[in-house]
């Protein structure tokens, strides 16, 4: 749970009445995207305020009129749905300046320069950036904010999303741990794998085309140079 010091306002007005929290406004973001989150640990106090700066709480009958209910996860996460949440300047800042690290990150690991077929690099996007406008809202979603910043920046910084298919095949002494290693990476998907009768494993995976260098790293690393590697498209 938040520190109150911390805590901003979630704020829905519905039924003529005024109801607010108070919350960790990262959560709060987060679970406005989708995520599965316990609201214990989203709000900093487990109570629904008709006006949370003087501590006062609604009364059970106005919970009652607006939500036809006073339970207060109930309450609490339409509230953060569909009400606003209200940040401090440097709280606004740093959600801007995270969601903008992710864009980033995003697109420098899925997308590549068609012109080359390579994966741009994070800073090459950061100067590119720097050249554009892009408001990074904090309550929009990363998937909305990729989105804009690849049409503001096509212009100028030649962008195409890929993947590309990999076959591997590791030798018996290390099968094991390439399995581990390759399974576990949360970039990778595994369309197939196959255990052979020397004991080898063979596997076809599809990953971002960004992130190619990272997967032969990953695989190279886990047989100690000796996986086979071929690029199937």
């Amino acid at each position: 749970m938040i520190s109150l010091d911390d805590a901003v306002t979630a704020r829905l007005e519905t039924h003529g009445l005024k109801f607010e929290l108070l919350v960790d406004p990262e959560l709060a973001d987060k679970m406005r995207h989708g995520a599965d989150l316990d609201i214990e640990d989203v709000v900093a106090a487990l109570y629904v305020y008709e006006n949370a700066s003087r501590g006062d709480k609604s009364p059970d009958e106005d919970l009652q009129k607006a939500f036809k209910t006073t339970d207060f996860s109930e309450i609490a996460q339409h509230i953060i749905l569909k009400g606003e949440i209200h940040l401090t300047t440097e709280q606004r800042r740093h959600l801007m300046e995270e969601k903008r690290r992710r864009v980033i990150s995003f697109i420098a690991r899925n997308a590549v320069n068609p012109q080359t077929g390579l994966p741009h690099p994070v800073m090459r996007i950061e100067m590119a950036l720097e050249q554009v406008r892009i408001n990074y809202d904090p309550f929009k979603s990363v998937d909305d904010l990729v989105k804009e910043t690849v049409k503001a920046l096509r212009p100028i910084l030649p962008i195409r999303f890929e993947e590309r298919r990999i076959a591997a095949k590791f030798p018996m002494d290390f099968a094991a741990k390439a399995y581990a290693s390759i399974s576990g990476a949360s970039f990778v998907t595994m369309d197939k794998n196959e255990w052979q009768s020397d004991g080898s494993w063979i596997c076809v995976v599809t990953i971002p085309a960004g992130m190619q260098e990272e997967f032969f790293n990953l695989a190279n690393a886990a047989a100690k140079g000796d996986a086979e590697l071929k690029i199937l498209e």
